[in-house]
């Protein structure tokens, strides 16, 4: 077996997993309630990701990726609302794999501790396997294919008919910031999380995440009727594509990872994508006292856009939206994994790097040295449709 032990840690490192690999065993038992793929042959990779324990599998017909998650994170009704999205996007066109129903027809394997999905490999190279969230682009031309990898997505799937998910750990949602009352809004999702609540009442969050990101709502609210609802990936990383080949000039074949997916809408994910991808994060985790030092990759935010207008153009709406939103966007997602970290895995230590390392602290850069590649992506907007400062949206 080839892979990678360890997991990805919140500071760049690796670290022990806070769940145990897959096991052959497991899994050779496991694919018996799947005739279809034939018996588990050789367990082939161990994946880094942190949030569940993830394999690529042999069996006696193909290789399949299986993933095991806590039943608390992901019991099996959340996992088949991610099952029908992967679905439609499916039907409508969308490189995305298929979800193997086991012999009883569902699509979801529910033990007394866990869950369990088998998804078909897609073809494709896994280039970016061992890049961590907040990491850049290989190349501008991975950037632009990324950009017209979400948009053809993002066309896919207009008419997924489904309410926003249930309140569960690890989503990234836009109920918050969507919100004319975000204090209200912020209060309530915490309120159906007691372990957050109780975390939050020793501590000024709230109160310093909604002082700072405040401004950026009131610039953004006036636009969200404009903004239509859309179910969206959320996690638009590059290590969540699969690519032609491995040189510099490959194009994404392939979309995985619909864990974070949820109700929001296009301009929602496409700045998720650029705060994903295109600031170096972990620069500011390494030093926090220096936050002018984060890296900001401008020429992939300008390559990823263009990608994506050349396939779905953003309305003038949501090129203006762009800017505050990739202020507001991490918000929710922050406050989520906080809320793992704390009902899950019992840890204060990594809920304070997901708190204050990164809902507050990240909110502050986009107040501070962030401020230039927000007032970039202005200019950008700007320059698309040239009449449009400072005038009422439509």
């Amino acid at each position: 077996m080839s892979g990678i032990a360890n997991s990805h840690g919140l500071d760049g490192t690796l670290v022990e997993p806070d769940w145990p690999p897959l096991t052959f065993d497991e899994v050779r038992s496991l694919l018996l309630q799947y005739p279809s793929l034939g018996k588990a042959t050789q367990l082939l990779s161990v994946s880094p990701r942190p949030f569940s324990a993830a394999s690529v599998v042999a069996t006696q017909k193909q290789r399949v990726f299986i993933k095991r998650h806590e039943r608390t994170v992901r019991d099996a009704e959340g996992l088949r609302e991610e099952h029908r999205f992967m679905a439609h996007l499916r039907r409508r066109g969308a490189a995305v794999p298929r979800v193997f129903p086991a012999a009883s027809g569902q699509t979801v394997v529910e033990t007394m501790d866990w869950t369990y999905e088998v998804h078909e490999t897609p073809e494709g190279v896994d280039l970016y396997r061992d890049a961590l969230s907040w990491t850049p682009f290989r190349s501008i031309a991975h950037a632009h294919s990324a950009g017209q990898t979400l948009a053809c997505l993002h066309y896919a799937s207009q008419g997924f008919q489904a309410p926003a998910r249930e309140s569960r750990p690890l989503t990234a949602g836009f109920t918050i910031f969507a919100a004319s009352d975000p204090g209200a809004e912020f209060d309530y999702y915490v309120r159906v999380r007691p372990a957050l609540s109780d975390y939050l009442q020793e501590r000024d969050c709230r109160e310093e995440t909604l002082a700072l990101l405040a401004p950026f709502h009131a610039q953004i609210v006036p636009l969200l009727p404009a903004l239509p609802p859309l179910w969206t990936h959320n996690d638009w990383h590059a290590s969540n594509l699969l690519w032609s080949d491995d040189s510099a000039h490959a194009l994404a074949v392939a979309v995985i990872d619909f864990g974070l997916s949820d109700l929001t809408n296009a301009v929602h994910d496409v700045a998720h994508t650029i705060e994903r991808n295109t600031i170096g994060w972990l620069a500011l985790v390494q030093d926090p006292a220096h936050p002018e030092s984060v890296p900001i990759y401008f020429d992939h935010v300008f390559a990823l856009l263009d990608g994506y207008q050349s396939v779905r153009p953003l309305s003038r709406e949501e090129a203006l939206a762009l800017a505050p939103m990739t202020a507001l966007c991490h918000a929710e997602f922050a406050l989520s994994e906080t809320d793992y970290f704390l009902s899950v895995l019992h840890s204060e230590d990594k809920a304070r790097m997901a708190c204050e390392g990164y809902l507050v602290e990240h909110a502050r850069w986009f107040r501070g040295a962030g401020v230039k590649l927000l007032d970039a992506l202005t200019t950008w907007a700007e320059t698309r449709w040239p009449n449009m400062r400072g005038a009422a949206p439509q």
